[in-house]
């Protein structure tokens, strides 16, 4: 989700929710202690040079179970991140504190901000003899027809 979707969606909202991939919800009285603009650059193990760069959150939960922060006190955060630190209109990752900072995507459903599992992957796939992945086709998907040039039929030197 781009910054820009977060923001169009918190807008809409009264109350702010986080949950975690295993639908868990981040504790009400978390604390956003972070925004900013994360930029990586990186050569990959094919050789070439790349640039990511993301919108990153840093939410925490401590023992002040008096706190809850509200959409639009979050939105005057991320508005001063953007006026201060130039923040543009990437992707947002999450870091959220779990057995280590775990590092997590965002979707919006039914009035909740939903962590997304992130996955390593190869970027140089050819480079590194990484085969591509195989299609899998499911047999009862397929159709059976009665055209005969599209069948093999005994004698019919299809086989």
């Amino acid at each position: 989700m781009k910054l820009s979707e977060f923001k169009t969606q918190l807008n809409e909202l009264e109350n702010l929710h986080f949950e975690l991939p295993t639908g868990e919800r981040v504790p009400a009285h978390f604390h956003v202690t972070e925004v900013g603009q994360i930029t990586k650059k990186f050569i990959d193990c094919g050789g070439t040079m790349r640039n990511e760069s993301v919108v990153n959150f840093q939410l925490w939960k401590a023992n002040d179970y008096d706190h809850r922060l509200h959409p639009e006190k979050l939105m005057n955060i991320i508005n001063l991140s953007e006026s201060k630190l130039g923040i543009k209109n990437d992707e947002i990752e999450i870091e959220y504190q779990g057995d280590t900072i775990g590092k997590y995507g965002v979707k919006f459903e039914e009035g909740v901000f939903k962590l997304t599992s992130t996955q390593t992957d190869c970027l140089a796939k050819d480079d590194c003899g990484i085969p591509p992945a195989k299609i899998k086709v499911s047999l009862s998907g397929l159709t059976e027809t009665t055209e005969v040039s599209n069948s093999c039929t005994p004698g019919g030197g299809c086989c």
